[in-house]
This record gives structure tokens, sequence and C-alpha cells, in this order.
């Protein structure tokens, strides 16, 4: 569990810095969807609301969110 946490903090850095390509933080969004743990929708919903971000990048952290939300539900 301590892993998978560190792991999501270092993913979640990825996604807001904006001195990394889009591209990478792409790639990191799509890996805190496959953790899939509140943590990881906690961090999805944040680079959501994150107005830096590109419109693609938001919109990809929403789908992923809701997938988790989903997933928890089933």
């Amino acid at each position: 569990m301590v892993e998978e946490s560190n792991e999501l903090k270092k993913l979640a850095a990825i996604t807001t810095d904006l001195e990394f390509t889009a591209d990478l933080r792409i790639r990191a969004i799509e890996q805190i969807g496959t953790i899939g743990s509140h943590e990881a929708l906690l961090a999805l919903l944040d680079v959501v609301a994150n107005e830096r971000l590109t419109t693609k990048e938001r919109e990809l952290a929403l789908e992923r969110a809701r997938k988790i939300i989903k997933s928890s539900q089933a």
C-alpha cells in the first residue's frame, strides 16, 4: 500500500508539472486511472480542476475518474 501511495504521489506530480510534455502528463493520468483507489480518484479530480492543463488532459482525467466511480459501485 505504501508503494502504491508513493507511485501515486509521483504520478500526480507529473500530471501538474507543466515542464513535462503533454504526452507524458497524459500517460501519468492513464496510469493513475489504472490504480483505481479512492486516492487515485482524488488525484484525477485535482487534474480536472487544474485550469492550466489542456482540455484534453482534463477531459481524460474526468473520464478515468468516472471509470473508478463506476467500478466502485459494481
